[in-house]
């Protein structure tokens, strides 16, 4: 999207009302660290919350009697509305049916007045640029950390239309489809985990009759280096014996500057679990930027990036050649030694559980933990043949490709999701030419 298209999105015409005057309440949380226990009511925090979706795969607890303190001045219902503070600032989600819960620290509780307001239209609304940029002006407290205020958000310009469902309808179906989405390559980065520790770790990769090596009586002998067995006439490894290049992005510093051009700047925070975020909250360079970071990163097909800071170990296969976007210096690329291994199989090894014990081992740092090139090339793994990785890969490239299809799926479909919020809000976009 070019910069003028950019900043047409930016305004908004129409029709707005405060926040305040479409809720029945707006209400700040306890100002006190809940009483957290293994088992109980569940307690909602910044980090459930993020991109429009309440995220309970790692719930909190508390007690009833805490979970009735917490909830005696409002308590959470379905189709309520929660939104943080602070640390993040901004970040909301709706109360799904069938959820019982308590807010913890920095968040604050909406009830929207539906006779005025749909629940999920409010939430796309909130997520909007118009708005978005009213809660980072808001920030008065002169604190490092940044902190919404109650009295502003009540005051918040929210875009308002007689088409809030129809709107919803639409922003919901393809954030549904994301989420679909999500799942599939959930499932299939398990097979695919799976068949890499069924055969790298378990050590049951069929052997020359078909059969499983170590359940079928392969023989098996014992590692000093590992402390453990391994299949007989596999050799010890580092990895700096099975890659032939590792090399990071560049900072800014003197070499260029943030903020200007389309290109994407991927940092640690971009990299997610084989994939990576392009969104209006990556840094941006030109054209020229771009050349010089890839003097020095020289990123290719089959590369693997690898978060070299806290969240260490997050790991990315380069499917296609990099044209818009480069990295870093806190994200490594390394690349397979093609004489002994699969581009593949490293990025299944940089992705295994092993590496991620590893790494968390050899991290060293007082703010940020990370690992350096040198030390992450000191793991040891069990070799055999680059004959073995290649039937691996024979096996999960088709995988691979899959989630990366879905992937560039879910990207188009949050383009598009981002792309029709303010235009539907604004009204440059119509409902009946969405449905028609």
């Amino acid at each position: 999207m070019k910069e003028n298209e950019q900043g047409s999105l930016k305004f908004f015409n129409g029709k707005t009302e405060k926040l305040q005057n479409l809720c029945h309440s707006i209400t700040d949380c306890d100002h006190s660290t809940p009483e957290w226990t293994e088992t109980g009511k569940i307690v909602v925090r910044n980090f459930n919350i993020k991109g429009g979706r309440l995220l309970l795969d790692k719930p909190f607890f508390t007690s009833e009697k805490t979970f009735l303190k917490r909830t005696a001045r409002s308590k959470p219902k379905a189709g309520d509305l929660i939104i943080t503070r602070e640390a993040p600032m901004g970040e909301v989600c709706v109360i799904p049916e069938g959820l019982e819960c308590c807010l913890g620290q920095r968040m604050v509780l909406i009830k929207p007045d539906l006779e005025k307001v749909n629940s999920l239209y409010l939430l796309y609304a909130i997520q909007s640029e118009f708005v978005q940029k009213q809660i980072k002006q808001s920030e008065k407290t002169g604190s490092i950390v940044s902190n919404l205020r109650i009295p502003d958000l009540k005051d918040i310009l929210i875009p308002v239309t007689k088409h809030q469902q129809k709107i919803a309808a639409i922003l919901s179906a393809l954030d549904s489809k994301i989420e679909f989405n999500n799942r599939i390559n959930s499932e299939l980065e398990a097979m695919a985990k799976t068949l890499y520790d069924y055969w790298f770790v378990q050590f049951d990769f069929p052997d020359k009759d078909g059969k499983p090596y170590k359940t079928s009586g392969g023989k098996m002998v014992w590692n000093a280096e590992l402390k453990r067995d391994i299949p007989d006439g596999w050799k010890i490894k580092n990895l700096d014996d099975v890659i032939s290049r590792s090399a990071t992005g560049l900072n800014p510093r003197d070499n260029f500057k943030l903020g200007f051009g389309e290109n994407y700047y991927i940092t640690i925070k971009n990299v997610k679990n084989g994939r990576i975020i392009f969104d209006e909250k990556c840094d941006r360079i030109d054209d020229m930027a771009l050349e010089v970071i890839d003097n020095r990163s020289n990123l290719q097909v089959g590369d693997i990036l690898f978060t070299s800071i806290e969240p260490v170990g997050i790991t990315y296969f380069i499917h296609d050649k990099p044209t818009n976007w480069n990295i870093n210096e806190s994200v490594f690329t390394l690349r397979a030694n093609y004489e002994r291994i699969t581009s593949e199989y490293l990025y299944m090894l940089l992705s295994s559980t092993e590496m991620k014990a590893f790494t968390k081992n050899i991290s060293t740092g007082s703010i940020h933990k990370g690992v350096r090139h040198s030390v992450l090339k000191t793991f040891k793994l069990p070799y055999k043949d680059k004959e073995i990785t290649e039937r691996l890969s024979l096996t999960i490239t088709p995988v691979l490709k899959r989630i990366n299809v879905i992937e560039k799926e879910n990207q188009t479909l949050s383009e598009l999701r981002d792309w029709l919020l303010p235009m539907l809000m604004n009204g440059q976009v119509t409902v009946k030419s969405v449905e028609a």
